[in-house]
């Protein structure tokens, strides 16, 4: 590393115009192209299935207790500010989100929906990064492949929780006590 180069940090991030979408993994500003709407699709109907459970205030056929927020800023670290597509906060951790820009308590669960150019970024740098900061679940959603793989955080590394295709009803933590559709995530076929 070259000592004279200043590392990012929130304040960098946050004296960008504000339609620019960027995160901050070791220092290093990485600006973040608009998504597919492939993308946005499975980011909508994952927060939806999920969130209707486990965010609602009843509850909605689930237990409750969690906050499921779409592309927020969280500070993991004050060179790691990163907007995951997906993440969950058990409440007895965070006990509100609201009002905080960054939010500065690693997530319990993240998602991220793969495109075309952020495969390596989200499934190598951001799989390193979450394992440090202790985030106990990471999904990683292939709208192109119509898969969801599953990794948990075991003495901080990662271990499968299981891969599944768009055939498969499956109860994947953290969120097993539901039945999720895994083909309901992505946009019907054309």
């Amino acid at each position: 590393m070259d000592p004279a180069r200043k590392l990012a940090t929130y304040g960098d991030l946050a004296a960008l115009p504000e339609d620019l979408r960027a995160e901050i993994i070791a220092g290093d500003i990485t600006k973040l192209p608009a998504p597919l709407p492939e993308h946005g699709r499975v980011q909508r109907t994952l927060s939806r299935h999920v969130g209707g459970p486990f965010d609602d205030d009843d509850g909605r056929g689930g237990p409750g207790g969690w906050w499921i927020l779409v592309e927020v800023d969280v500070q993991l670290d004050v060179h790691d500010v990163v907007r995951p597509d997906v993440a969950g906060w058990k409440r007895e951790r965070l006990p509100s989100p609201w009002g905080k820009r960054p939010i500065t308590v690693a997530p319990d669960w993240i998602c991220e929906v793969l495109s075309p150019t952020n495969e390596a970024h989200d499934r190598v740098k951001k799989r390193r990064l979450y394992a440090k900061a202790g985030v106990a679940f990471y999904w990683i959603i292939d709208p192109a492949e119509r898969t969801l793989e599953a990794l948990r955080l075991v003495d901080g590394v990662w271990v499968d929780a299981g891969s599944f295709d768009e055939e498969a009803t499956a109860r994947i933590p953290p969120f097993d006590s539901i039945e999720l559709e895994v083909a309901r995530l992505f946009p019907p076929r054309s």
